[in-house]
């Protein structure tokens, strides 16, 4: 796949001086300008006056512009008003119940979803009316099974032509009056059961701006001579500024998978602040993996370079903790390792603490991979084997994504061949491992805790060549006395560690079921979970690496084993905000 790396850049440099307009003239009066329940101030040269209201409140006017010694909008003998800030309609709900039955739904009101009988739910079953006017979570779906795509729903806000599901049947969508829709309008059933395009949103009405289409052509011919290659073209659309068509601008964008294409910043002096904030939390599972690159040194801000890290505590009946990492995947599982748990762990008893305020949050359950038994092969010479050492953790609560609490990237699902840049086509499982994994060696990383702070650790995956003497060590580790060494350590593991071709650094024991990740781009990916080690070089020195024969193996997420038993727990729309597996 072809990309341009210039194009982002160019987009912005094209359409924000664009988008936000030019000063005019301020000779302009100054009366009959308030706003009831807010304030108002101008720009620097008085040509633009912008309005404000207090969190949960929005301006039913949000600037004026003077123009030839006039405002526009001009002003009326009533002021405009702060309003309370509404989420879209969501009782266009079908073939379920969406309650309580409001008349307007405001920030912080909750709705719960369930289905009729005969009917199977996926997507949020609660969410919360945001301060941005949207629902957190997924669209709520109540679908039949016997379809060869899965119903798309019908996003808050939005009506719906089309109830076939079948290959080459289409849906339509539009908005309420006064919603403007962010999206496809228009989805087609695709042979692999996927719907084409992105999921529409219904948001409120933005000011109109200028309409950049002639520039997206121009840029268009530029790079592309053969109309058939459009497909390699990226087009990432930034407004800026309140003066901006929303409506106009979703047309210009590149309309593909789960990606989003389409930005509204509001000043170029909080950029930062701005690409925190624009991930949007209803589709927080398609953009997985993002990060913010903080330099080390910024201590306060290392759970936000690694927003989905978790850390794991198991409080035993004997009054001993046992600690493991985790990863958030989905907004209702923590991906962590199977062997830290033990039969009468209950949930009151785990703890898990995620995000950069540390918050902790309730747990239903842990659930091990069915395949997981530690003394399967104990007959063999291995009193401890780990082959499917992977486990889920159920919140209580689904939770609210933002800065600091993102999920990683899973590879072999819909959401990673986004992350990827991935088409429709070349999403498959076998291209996300070609792409990640093609090496002999594979750089990767994992986060451990020494001291209370939080450290990146650099490994190299060892594959081709160099597994089979990764695996051989296998048999080094204490108690081992089996000869086979693929009887330990079989296709379901990765391999890292040792001296050769690099020093690699060690996981320790609070490591385990920690991500083992990698970073193509500026996505992170889970491919493996830090599951046991040949040898125990950090109890003499928490900072230890690698030994000549001290190596780590990783549980797979490639294994198929694997895969089938995240699919049914995280690819499951009635748990939360599901992942499409490929």
């Amino acid at each position: 796949m072809e990309h341009e790396p210039w194009l982002n850049l160019f987009m912005l440099a094209m359409l924000c001086p664009l988008i936000t307009g030019a000063p005019s003239s301020n000779l302009c009066s100054e009366e009959n300008l308030r706003i009831s329940g807010g304030s108002f101030s101008f720009s620097k040269d008085g040509s633009l006056v912008r309005y404000s209201c207090s969190e949960g409140y929005y301006p039913t006017v949000k600037i004026r512009r003077c123009n030839k010694g006039g405002w526009n909008p001009m002003p009326k003998r009533k002021p405009p008003e702060c309003k309370k800030i509404t989420c879209p309609d969501p009782r266009g709900f079908e073939n379920g119940e969406v309650y309580p039955y409001l008349p307007r739904y405001f920030v912080n009101d909750t709705t719960h979803y369930s289905c009729h009988s005969g009917y199977t739910f996926r997507g949020s079953g609660v969410r919360v009316c945001q301060l941005n006017g949207k629902w957190s979570g997924s669209t709520p779906v109540c679908g039949r099974n016997s379809d060869h795509c899965p119903d798309p729903g019908t996003p808050a806000g939005s009506t719906r032509t089309g109830h076939i599901f079948n290959i080459d049947d289409k849906v339509i969508y539009r908005c309420d009056k006064t919603l403007t829709l962010i999206g496809s309008k228009e989805r087609v059933c695709q042979d692999d059961g996927q719907w084409s395009g992105t999921e529409p949103e219904c948001y409120g009405q933005a000011n109109m701006g200028g309409n950049p289409k002639v520039h997206v052509d121009n840029i268009k011919n530029l790079v592309i001579n053969d109309p058939s290659r459009e497909d390699k073209l990226e087009l990432y659309v930034f407004g800026m500024g309140d003066d901006v068509n929303a409506e106009d601008i979703n047309d210009l964008k590149t309309d593909r998978g789960n990606e989003k294409f389409f930005f509204k910043l509001q000043s170029i002096e909080k950029l930062q602040e701005t690409f925190d904030n624009m991930i949007d939390e209803g589709t927080s599972v398609a953009l997985c993996g993002l990060y913010r690159d903080y330099d080390d040194s910024y201590s306060s801000h290392e759970r936000r370079q690694y927003p989905w890290l978790a850390k794991i505590s198991v409080t035993r009946s004997d009054g001993t903790i046992s600690n493991c990492m985790g990863s958030l995947v989905t907004s209702t599982f923590i991906l962590t390792a199977a062997h830290c748990f033990k039969f009468g762990d209950t949930p009151e008893r785990i703890t898990v603490d995620i995000g950069s305020n540390i918050r902790r949050i309730k747990v239903k359950q842990y659930i091990p991979h069915p395949r997981y038994n530690l003394r399967a092969k104990k007959h063999m010479g291995i009193p401890e084997y780990y082959e499917f050492d992977v486990a889920l953790i159920q919140l209580v609560e689904p939770l609210i994504m933002g800065v600091d609490l993102r999920p990683i990237c899973i590879p072999c699902t819909k959401e990673t061949s986004g992350a990827l840049r991935l088409s429709d086509r070349e999403g498959t499982c076998r291209k996300h491992q070609e792409v990640l994994m093609s090496a002999e060696t594979v750089n990767a990383a994992f986060i451990s805790e020494r001291k209370k702070k939080i450290e990146k650790k650099f490994i190299k995956i060892k594959q081709g060549k160099w597994r089979d003497s990764c695996i051989e060590d296998a048999k080094k580790a204490e108690g081992i006395t089996a000869t086979n060494a693929e009887d330990i350590v079989t296709d379901n593991f990765l391999c890292s560690g040792g001296t050769e071709p690099n020093r690699d650094d060690i996981a320790c024991k609070g490591d385990s079921g920690g991500a083992t990740f990698v970073v193509p781009g500026n996505r992170m990916v889970q491919v493996g979970i830090i599951s046991w080690g040949v040898k125990d070089l950090c109890a003499r020195n928490p900072n230890a690496m690698s030994e000549p024969q001290s190596r780590d193996y990783h549980t797979s997420l490639f294994s198929a084993e694997v895969r089938s038993f995240l699919k049914d727990y995280v690819g499951d729309g009635t748990l939360g905000t599901p992942l499409t597996f490929l």
